[in-house]
């Protein structure tokens, strides 16, 4: 009996230890597991870089009796979002680019109007064929918000309807090699790029605007295409950003190439302080709106704009 109840014993003492040492080892496979897949998480690169920043900039101004002379009361407001999303695996690349700005500005002498407006959109798709090259794809759309008006230096003038929403749109479908050395700097060229002026307004489209034909709300040219993209950190809290697109179309004067070039620094003064100094310019052949005061004859000019500004910025 007495034996019987020592083997008993001894039996339950082996199996409560056996038992202990598979909880054990099992606890332990578990841990192992799970810090070998959180350490091939951290060490597997990221498909997707999404990101983006929004920065304000609103000024205002009033005088009262103020002897110098000025405006009574002046107010701005100037906004720009960029976003962006980029695919990268293996040999493939895809970069999205959204680009949006508002800018409105209102005196007691010159009332509201607005000083900026851009809706850009481009994606690329690239594949690569040697080193920093790529074989790509490009679809850009660029057009604005609302409705632009031209002014006159006389009062009793009124302001003519120049653009619109949709009017004018520049949609380009662009085959081509981008040269990509860095993340900083991109090169894309094309031979062959069909560019779409299109002009969905009746009124304007009836006045041939924009090089469209009277009546018609689509342009279609053929041409090649250039686009130079570039971000330089020139100090700590400094960045310089660039882009400068140029296309020659084929079919009417193509040695006369459109121009539009985007320049901005930034200074980053804090993590919600930036100040910020633009420079734009826009030159296309077909926009023949611009008076000549020597002639008094309708033609194109280059165009340019300019903005200084100190505001908020986010970034996401």
């Amino acid at each position: 009996m007495r034996k019987s109840v020592l083997t008993i014993i001894c039996f339950l003492v082996c199996f409560q230890t056996l038992y202990a040492q598979s909880d054990w080892m099992k606890t332990s496979r578990e841990e192992a597991s799970g810090r070998i897949k959180k350490d091939a998480a951290d060490t597997v690169p990221a498909l997707w870089k999404k990101g983006g920043i929004f920065n304000l900039n609103i000024n205002q101004g009033s005088l009262t009796n103020w002897a110098a002379g000025g405006d009574k009361f002046s107010f701005s407001v100037a906004s720009n979002l960029n976003a962006y999303a980029f695919y990268k695996k293996g040999k493939h690349n895809w970069d999205n680019v959204l680009d949006l700005a508002y800018g409105y500005v209102n005196t007691t002498s010159l009332g509201g109007r607005k000083s900026d407006d851009r809706i850009g959109l481009t994606t690329k798709y690239g594949y690569e064929i040697g080193k920093n090259l790529f074989l790509s794809a490009l679809l850009d759309v660029r057009t604005q918000f609302t409705d632009g008006y031209l002014y006159s230096n006389v009062d009793s003038v009124k302001p003519s309807l120049v653009s619109r929403f949709f009017a004018p749109a520049y949609v380009l479908l662009s085959p081509g090699l981008d040269y990509k050395p860095s993340d900083q700097l991109s090169v894309f060229f094309s031979p062959v790029t069909a560019r779409y002026v299109i002009v969905m307004d009746d009124r304007l489209a009836s006045q041939g605007a924009f090089g469209v034909d009277t009546g018609k709300h689509v342009k279609t040219e053929i041409g090649a295409y250039l686009t130079v993209n570039w971000v330089k950190p020139l100090a700590k809290n400094i960045t310089y950003k660039t882009r400068m697109d140029l296309y020659s179309n084929y079919k009417h004067n193509p040695e006369n190439l459109d121009l539009f070039w985007t320049n901005s620094l930034n200074l980053q003064v804090n993590k919600y302080i930036t100040a910020n100094v633009s420079l734009d310019m826009i030159y296309d052949d077909d926009v023949r709106v611009f008076t000549n005061e020597k002639t008094g004859v309708l033609g194109p000019r280059l165009q340019v704009k300019q903005v200084i500004g100190v505001g908020f910025t986010a970034k996401f």
